[in-house]
């Protein structure tokens, strides 16, 4: 394509022939299937091949179209298979329920009703997509054509709107487009929150013959997997945004730094990046207008610290991912020392949209300093687990129960992690407030890029601490003393308090550590690395308490501080219990409990490795911890 004619008229054509697609008006019906990671890894590439197997035997292919989509975002109930246009959506798919979908519904037009989804707090099964609690409050903005496109088809992408915010952006003055993004009032959804035009601006200013745009893939939160999902839904809209802000800053080349353990997202970047080279929308000279831009991927060894921005571009750089002190900052001096803006995946899928629908219609949607929408990874003891995407200012308590349907097995919420290991918790006080930047940092928690762990009440918040210390000691770089020790010795005495080894006194060095590592650190890995102990000690200090005073672990989690006990009168001396123990730890007594004919058993605490074996055995319930 040379120009915005040639442009306008393939995505009229691409737009024509997927809406016939989604509203059956090219007389076929259409199956998506889902092709994210999660349902991939149960199996949906073997129910596609199973679909298309009964196409090709049926002689169906003028009627029946298979195709495979990115994530629908409810990871909880895959792989799923869409039918349109009915729009009918059947959840936890397997190989074996594809004959029965081809046959009664592809065929006869009879909804299957035992594969649809079922409302955990009402009963109800729901048919439609758009109908289910769990979608009804979601705005997709970043994760724009995920669960409908082929996300690899440039054909479908650029018919859901793709590179019309780039055609808008090359006819528009450079400072325009920033300002733009400005009035928006993106903020960067990496974690910190910083204005993103801001940002661009910076690096619009510096003088430089080279500038770069860096996308920062490098997702390495436990539990998340925003950025991986918005890559492998639709790859094309991040590419825009990266463009988009490299003609702002005046660059002409861009780099992607995605861990390698995505390689469904890298194959599918690396197919977007060569399409859009083949038809001109890369390279030189873009569509007449003397712009150029050529799109790199650079894979990462999975260095949580490669995450901050400046590690990253030591990687990039092929030097060790280690932070480097600032200023100067990347805008000024970046990659190879020229000026360079670091935008993370879900920052760049925004982007186009802005600049597609108009910066006023982003800021509609959020808070007064916090716009637009924001993808959370919602996991943990949640009924609903997956990916959402909502407006700022959304509470977390429509986020975990309007949404995320509640607590399973009716058991009581105790606190949501959010912001990954760099975090914090919130507690059931916390459920009426707004989501959005400045809010939850308030609240002593952090945005971050979108984590979101939501605990019960069998949950012991001073193991939380100690499992999200233990993965930043391994994940500290080791170049600054605060961050490679001080989180060394603070896991040493989280470790200490679990083992029913830990004192008073012990509270009081964790929380002169914590301001020691967060004053004194060269990077936000370790600035913020003692966030979740803070915010555990602050509003579970009785648990804490508990462990040190007491030597017991209230939630019955740390295996030092609790014991097996058999309930005599409740045992019917079946012995299954003994049968399944590993440590040969349960043995017969004298004892027979009233109404039982069978003499009990008892578990010696001396032998017990308390692995948990007996409680799964016995069905009467008759083992429990204390």
């Amino acid at each position: 394509m040379k120009n915005f004619a040639e442009l306008d008229s393939r995505i009229c054509s691409c737009t024509d022939a997927l809406k016939a697609k989604l509203d059956g008006s090219n007389g076929k019906r259409a199956i998506l299937l889902c092709g994210g990671t999660g349902c991939l890894s149960s199996n949906s590439m073997d129910i596609k091949g199973k679909f298309d197997a009964l196409v090709a035997e049926n002689h169906m292919e003028d009627k029946v179209t298979v195709n495979t989509v990115g994530c629908f975002g409810f990871c909880s109930q895959g792989p799923f298979v869409k039918i349109l246009p009915e729009d009918t959506l059947y959840r936890l798919v397997k190989v074996e329920d594809v004959e029965e979908i081809f046959e009664k519904d592809i065929k006869g037009g009879e909804i299957i009703e035992r594969l649809l989804y079922i409302e955990p707090n009402t009963g109800e099964k729901v048919a439609k997509q758009d109908d289910i609690n769990f979608y009804k409050k979601q705005k997709r903005v970043a994760l724009h054509g995920g669960g409908v496109i082929n996300p690899e088809n440039i054909e479908e992408a650029m018919g859901y709107g793709a590179f019309q915010g780039l055609k808008r952006a090359l006819s528009m003055d450079r400072k325009a487009v920033i300002d733009e993004v400005l009035a928006s009032g993106l903020r960067g959804r990496g974690g910190g929150g910083f204005p993103t035009g801001r940002k661009w601006m910076f690096a619009y200013g510096s003088q430089s013959d080279q500038k770069y745009v860096v996308c920062n893939g490098d997702e390495g939160d436990p539990g998340a997997f925003m950025d991986r999902s918005i890559l492998e839904g639709n790859p094309y809209a991040v590419i825009e945004g990266m463009m988009i802000a490299g003609y702002a800053i005046g660059a002409t080349e861009g780099y992607f730094y995605v861990r390698a353990e995505y390689p469904i997202a890298v194959n599918r970047l690396r197919n977007a990046i060569k399409q859009m080279n083949e038809i001109g929308i890369l390279g030189e000279n873009i569509l007449g207008t003397g712009f150029s831009f050529q799109a790199h991927i650079r894979l990462g060894a999975g260095a949580f610290v490669c995450g901050e921005e400046t590690a990253l571009l030591n990687s990039i750089e092929g030097k060790r991912g280690m932070p480097r002190p600032r200023p100067p900052f990347p805008a000024v001096k970046g990659l190879w020392a020229e000026p360079t803006i670091v935008n993370n995946v879900e920052t760049l899928a925004c982007v186009p949209y802005i600049l597609r629908e108009g910066a006023e219609e982003f800021a509609s949607c959020g808070t007064e300093k916090s716009k637009g929408t924001k993808v959370f990874a919602l996991g943990g003891k949640v009924n609903n687990v997956g990916l959402v995407e909502i407006p700022m200012g959304t509470t977390l308590r429509e986020l975990i129960y309007d949404i995320g349907g509640g607590i399973p097995d009716g058991k009581k919420f105790k606190a949501i992690q959010t912001g990954g290991p760099s975090g914090g918790c919130l507690t059931a006080e916390n459920l009426d407030e707004p989501i959005d930047f400045d809010n939850l940092v308030a609240k002593g928690s952090m945005m971050g890029s979108g984590g979101a762990i939501v605990m019960d009440e069998d949950n012991c918040m001073v193991d939380v601490a100690k499992f999200y210390m233990e993965f930043i000691c391994d994940e500290s770089c080791g170049k600054c003393t605060p961050c490679r020790i001080g989180t060394r010795r603070m896991l040493e005495i989280l470790t200490k308090i679990t083992e029913g080894k830990g004192t008073l006194e012990d509270l009081d060095k964790l929380e002169e550590i914590s301001n020691l590592i967060k004053t004194g650190s060269l990077c936000a890995l370790g600035q913020t690395a003692s966030n979740p102990v803070v915010s555990t000690m602050k509003h579970f200090r009785d648990e804490y308490i508990a462990h040190v005073v007491d030597k017991t672990c209230p939630a019955k989690v740390c295996k030092n501080l609790m014991s097996y006990v058999i309930e005599q009168d409740n045992c019917v001396g079946c012995g299954r219990c003994a049968k399944a123990c590993p440590a040969g730890a349960i043995e017969k007594t004298d004892y027979i409990a009233p109404g039982k004919k069978l003499p009990s058993y008892q578990i010696d605490a001396q032998k017990c490795v308390k692995c948990g074996a007996c409680i799964a055995t016995c069905k009467l319930k008759a083992i429990v911890k204390k």
